[in-house]
């Protein structure tokens, strides 16, 4: 493993900062294309997520910021609100080292004149959605006049979701001779096309053939429609994950499901499209902090997850594409870890369990549903329930207030406490289930920064 300390191009500080945060060595994405990105070479690169591809292109990113000058520089597009999210996240991580570097997002679903106020003063950095920064280009309130570096992240998404279309017309807004990074976890006919119009002879990297099976154990069960929801039942009841995801097809047996399953005393959460963004971001938050122990979700809303330590994927139903598939089970064994794949498969399925077969070219696992629909049901609930307080980035607060304010005025021990999301206005507190309702009681009286901040209890 090469170590991150060899890259003789990165400055000495940012060196300093990756060991700060962790980052010691180079995975196989980072080795294989950080060396070509650092020296300008456009670059594709087939990476799952959780391969370190934000880091990859991050760094690059960073390299070619002039922070003296107030010009957007480097633009990262995204299929989701949620990823550009975990990107943005990234990247000021990635920027620690040096001072002043400016990275906004830009989004649907988000106010339209905020945004253009945010960029009265020109960004360095732009991570965002293709409809929303077409839209800002076509108003000209975002300038790419003087681009250097544009990112593709999980290209193969934007195509699914009919954005082809708005990334030429974004393109189009952007000089020649910039650095083209293009990422993607899947490599269609129309990834290549899409290289080869807008790339200047790309070092192509494949470190992770998307049919190579990460470390998951895979179990497949043969249920009838009317079979499947009491299997789901019986195998959460089982297996008491810590954390889950179930994968459906639908936005509507996303709701059914996560309903039937709080009715079974599963905590359970929907995630789709359909759900206005705060929503969204709220479920996300709660998942990830441990307040929900099971997301039903499609795949593009899924897209962009970032939990470090998934230990289930359950395919309610199977994806019409095999590589889709590889991608969702992925998502329980990363950064090396082991994982646990489960699969409900009608008769109707069948076709598609087989094209998997042929995909994988091995013989799937099959066991018998009677054994999951035996098992009695179980009281599944959430460890953790998350406070939302009034105020955010915007009113200065930091998560060091808000932990100081509840383990001194409101006397709360510190092990009680779980991950502090800090958002434009509002912040989420993870509490332990057993204190959440003393909590809520002693914050009317705990002022943080000087001022009361209103908190609820998500539900």
């Amino acid at each position: 493993m090469s170590a991150f300390s060899t890259l003789t191009s990165l400055p000495a500080s940012q060196i300093a900062n990756l060991n700060e945060l962790g980052y010691h060595t180079m995975t196989p994405i980072q080795a294989a294309s950080l060396p070509a990105i650092l020296e300008g070479r456009d670059v594709r690169a087939q990476a799952k997520t959780g391969s370190g591809k934000t880091a990859a292109f991050g760094l690059g990113v960073m390299q070619r910021i002039d922070a003296t000058q107030f010009v957007t520089q480097s633009l990262v597009l995204c299929p989701t609100r949620e990823l550009a999210d975990q990107v943005t996240k990234e990247l000021r991580r990635l920027a620690r080292f040096t001072a002043n570097i400016k990275i906004l997002t830009l989004c649907g679903g988000q106010p339209m004149g905020a945004q253009r106020d945010s960029l009265v003063h020109a960004p360095h950095i732009v991570v965002g959605t293709p409809g929303r920064i077409l839209d800002h280009l076509k108003r000209e309130t975002l300038q790419l006049g003087q681009l250097s570096t544009l990112v593709l992240d999980e290209a193969d998404r934007m195509l699914e979701m009919g954005f082809r279309d708005d990334i030429d017309a974004i393109i189009s807004y952007t000089p020649p001779a910039r650095q083209t990074l293009l990422f993607s976890a899947t490599w269609p006919q129309d990834i290549a096309k899409i290289s080869q119009r807008v790339q200047r002879d790309p070092l192509s990297v494949e470190t992770d053939v998307v049919s190579d099976l990460p470390a998951v154990e895979q179990t497949f069960y043969e249920a009838g429609s009317r079979e499947k929801l009491p299997a789901l039942i019986g195998l959460l009841s089982d297996k008491q994950p810590s954390s889950c995801v179930v994968f459906c097809n639908t936005r509507r047996e996303c709701d059914d499901i996560a309903a039937a399953l709080e009715g079974q005393q599963i905590s359970a959460l929907a995630l789709h499209g359909d759900l206005e963004q705060r929503d969204r971001d709220q479920v996300l938050i709660r998942f990830a902090n441990g307040s929900c122990r099971v997301l039903v979700a499609t795949d593009v809303a899924a897209r962009g997850l970032d939990i470090k330590a998934l230990a289930m994927v359950v395919n309610y139903q199977l994806s019409y594409d095999p590589e889709v598939h590889v991608h969702r089970i992925g998502r329980t064994a990363r950064a090396g870890a082991e994982g646990l794949a489960i699969s409900l498969v009608a008769p109707d399925e069948m076709i598609r369990a087989h094209a998997l077969e042929d995909f994988l070219q091995q013989k799937l696992s099959w066991r018998s549903v009677s054994e999951l629909k035996s098992v009695a049901p179980r009281p599944l609930p959430a460890e953790m329930a998350t406070l939302s307080l009034d105020g955010g980035r915007k009113a200065k607060i930091r998560p060091g207030d808000i932990l100081g304010a509840l383990t001194g005025e409101a006397g709360l021990s510190g092990d009680a406490i779980g991950k502090i999301d800090i958002g434009p206005t509002q912040a989420y507190v993870a509490i332990r289930q057993s204190s959440a309702r003393q909590v809520m009681k002693q914050l009317q009286q705990v002022k943080i920064k000087g001022k009361t901040c209103r908190a609820r209890l998500l539900k």
